[in-house]
């Protein structure tokens, strides 16, 4: 008869307990969650808190700091392709070589004033800046109006076009200007080409460029007294220059002795004859008559010819322009 309250007592403590356990690990995480709860509010989250920063700490992005190229580099970047387009001239070995070398250059010399011109220099060194700008864009357009002359045949060799490219106002202002950087500082190597010096050679009026057989009885008189240039003329005959002779601007001159035949006549006119290439290097224009020119001996006369060099009322000799590749050397 006891057993049994024992074992009814034991039931009901048991009973008991259960609901104790369970309502202790709800008061735990009841605890838990609240202790998160607190924990996020505190510290700014989603739950209303008043700011703070994140327990995990605070990401904030900043803009870039702008990169400044230093100005000795700007400085070098902008002078050395001149440099090396510059150094490439006196070794161009035809005028159109030369040409090229030429645009080559002047675009060099274009981009490296504009570079200047975008640049940051230094307070000390800006208004040297600024010359120096100008200076390479004095160059470029130089260097273009040498193209010209060329395309122009205003210098149609690459002594002449060198010599003028030497005496360009650019190639002095931009030594100039990079002496005011130096003197702030600044310095970089530019090299001046050594390029020849202009000239004006010239033969005597009359002189023989080329002298043929001199045992005929034929003579040429040229006038040449209303011309603006000097002139070789050259007799052609059988495709060979047979004869040629100078004849300076402002005057006539004569040959004589020319041999029997059929000629064609041509004409170079222009300044500064090279006489090592037998052309002018200035001012170059070559001209052909169109029609040949006989010259014939018989026991009681012999053939004499004038010929004016310029457009004349009345004329009855025309003229066709030769280019400079299909004359013949005199």
């Amino acid at each position: 008869m006891h057993g049994s309250p024992r074992t009814t007592s034991t039931a009901e403590r048991t009973g008991v307990r259960r609901p104790l356990r369970h309502a202790a690990v709800l008061a735990g995480a009841l605890l838990l969650v609240s202790a998160c709860s607190s924990t996020h509010s505190s510290n700014g989250g989603t739950n209303g808190g008043t700011g703070g920063t994140d327990s995990i700490g605070t990401m904030t992005a900043s803009s870039p700091t702008p990169y400044t190229v230093p100005y000795g580099i700007t400085l070098n970047a902008a002078i050395g392709p001149v440099n090396d387009a510059l150094a490439k001239l006196t070794s161009a070995g035809s005028v159109d070589d030369l040409n090229t070398d030429l645009a080559t250059a002047q675009q060099a010399a274009t981009s490296g004033s504009q570079s200047l011109q975008s640049a940051n220099p230094p307070s000390s060194v800006s208004d040297a800046n600024r010359q120096l700008s100008v200076a390479l864009d004095t160059l470029a357009t130089n260097l273009g109006a040498v193209q010209t002359d060329i395309s122009n045949s205003k210098v149609c060799a690459t002594s002449s076009a060198l010599a003028e490219t030497g005496a360009a106002q650019g190639l002095k202002d931009v030594p100039t200007a990079l002496q005011s950087l130096a003197t702030g500082g600044y310095t970089t190597t530019f090299n001046v080409p050594q390029t020849p010096q202009q000239q004006q050679r010239a033969l005597d009026n009359g002189s023989l460029v080329r002298q043929g057989a001199n045992d005929g009885s034929g003579e040429l008189t040229v006038d040449n007294s209303g011309g603006t240039v000097d002139a070789v003329l050259t007799l052609v005959k059988g495709g060979q220059s047979a004869y040629s002779f100078y004849v300076v601007k402002g005057q006539s001159a004569k040959l004589t002795g020319i041999e029997d035949g059929t000629y064609d006549m041509y004409f170079a006119g222009g300044f500064d004859w090279d006489s090592s290439s037998k052309k002018f290097t200035e001012s170059c224009a070559y001209t052909k008559f169109d029609d040949s020119t006989d010259f014939t001996t018989t026991s009681t006369t012999y053939s004499t010819v004038k010929i004016t060099l310029q457009p004349v009322v009345g004329g009855n000799a025309s003229t066709s322009t030769v280019p400079s590749g299909s004359y013949p050397v005199p």
